[in-house]
């Protein structure tokens, strides 16, 4: 009598995973259902639906390794994993924003690597196939990664903007400052820089004779823009450099192909690629025939 096989209680784009990886997804999936859990009883739904949207997010490493037919190295994608974590229910629910200012820094800095390794991941995926007519080299193929993170990230930043002008939210976050400069206080109209420093507060008064004593001027959005922007550009600038030594050492750099996705094993052969293997080998015959 066969023994029949203890089916996975794991969906089977995860059966393949790493037992690391599979480790992390569970222990964080607990913890958002949890939470989800919470929110239902203490009716926050807004909260609620957040942890509907990281689950759902949790799940988007296998859909891009299942869509582009590539293998996560076990690193990247826990980076990934805890990145969402951190971003949805540390960051949003359990208002680490508000309460660690460098959350977001760190955030941001951590996004600006990962949309790196996307990028990267794409244009080097098309460097190794052969029915494309195209060869990056290492320096160019790590600008071009480069160049795509900085370019989410922009987009990102635009997204923050609209939302705040269009639904009143702050996800552009303020930041209290003590000293400025403006040309618009220029009471000569001359593009002069005023300077003030050493603000101790300032008062703001609405229309219907409301005020708000803030100590220090408070920078609506723009330095935490910049910031995040420049930290984006060191995680970026620090993905660029892994990945070129990646290529220039494929194989041989262990820290670079922990964070490099590659070719899925078992991916069908195209008549492309048969096509330029068979070429490949006919030059090389060819060199060594002449030899």
């Amino acid at each position: 009598m066969k023994k029949q096989k203890k089916r996975s209680a794991l969906p089977p784009e995860l059966a393949h995973k790493h037992r690391v990886t599979i480790i992390v997804w569970s222990v964080l999936r607990l913890l958002v259902i949890a939470v989800a859990v919470r929110c239902v009883f203490t009716r926050q739904w807004e909260r609620f639906f957040t942890c509907l949207l990281t689950l759902t997010l949790f799940m988007a490493p296998s859909f891009v390794e299942r869509k582009l037919h590539i293998k996560l190295p076990t690193a990247l994608e826990i980076t990934v994993l805890i990145f969402i974590f951190c971003a949805e229910v540390l960051g949003e629910i359990a208002c680490f924003y508000i309460k660690y200012p460098l959350w977001d820094t760190m955030l941001h800095t951590v996004n600006g690597f990962l949309f790196a390794a996307f990028g990267f991941c794409l244009v080097d995926l098309l460097n190794e196939n052969h029915s494309v007519k195209f060869k990056l080299s290492p320096n160019f193929l790590a600008l071009v990664a480069f160049c795509f993170s900085m370019t989410i990230g922009i987009f990102w930043e635009f997204f923050e903007f609209s939302m705040d002008h269009l639904f009143a939210l702050d996800m552009q976050k303020d930041t209290v400052l003590t000293a400025f400069q403006s040309v618009t206080l220029d009471e000569t109209k001359q593009n002069i820089p005023i300077v003030i420093q050493d603000i101790k507060r300032t008062t703001v008064e609405t229309a219907d004779g409301t005020q708000y004593v803030i100590d220090g001027y408070l920078d609506v959005g723009l330095t935490d823009t910049l910031k995040d922007l420049f930290v984006n550009f060191v995680g970026a600038a620090v993905f660029s450099l892994i990945g070129r030594i990646y290529v220039r050492q494929r194989g041989k750099n262990v820290i670079a192909a922990a964070f490099i996705p590659v070719v899925a094993a078992g991916q069908p052969v195209t008549e492309e690629d048969t096509e330029g293997l068979l070429q490949h080998e006919t030059e090389a015959y060819e060199t060594s025939s002449e030899g």
